[in-house]
């Protein structure tokens, strides 16, 4: 048997392996997705919070004021070219621009528990609406 052979019938053997004891993506319990949505509006829940609060900023300012019930904020549209910033951003981009201006208060890192939080609260108020990423 050459190396050749030898490599090839290894690697079927393993990739028949690999199928044999995958799981598809979709096979999750009720218990699992119960949990997961409980998970998310608990999320959704802080979002809200902090959407309504002043304590993002320094300012006394709240996200809701300007946007009440996260109205006006688009999240179906990102990543689009946002005129404020002057090139492409996602979500949590202009999130952060709006805490630094308005607000007058510190930005957030994309994965810290708040700016997820703020998007999965956003993200909440606007299902639903067709996804359209880039248009204004």
């Amino acid at each position: 048997m050459s190396t050749f052979d030898f490599i090839g019938k290894g690697l079927l053997a393993l990739s028949l392996m690999v199928t044999v004891n995958t799981v598809s993506a979709d096979e999750f319990t009720p218990e699992d997705q119960q949990r997961w949505q409980q998970q998310f509006m608990d999320s959704v829940k802080q979002g809200r919070e902090l959407w309504t609060s002043p304590t993002l900023g320094t300012n006394g300012v709240a996200c809701a004021q300007c946007h009440p019930n996260a109205a006006n904020t688009h999240p179906e549209t990102y990543p689009k070219f946002q005129k404020q910033i002057g090139k492409v951003i996602p979500l949590w981009e202009m999130i952060n621009w709006c805490l630094r201006n308005p607000l007058e208060g510190v930005p957030l890192a994309a994965d810290d528990p708040k700016m997820i939080a703020i998007q999965a609260y956003v993200t909440y108020e606007r299902r639903g609406v067709k996804l359209e990423p880039g248009k204004h």
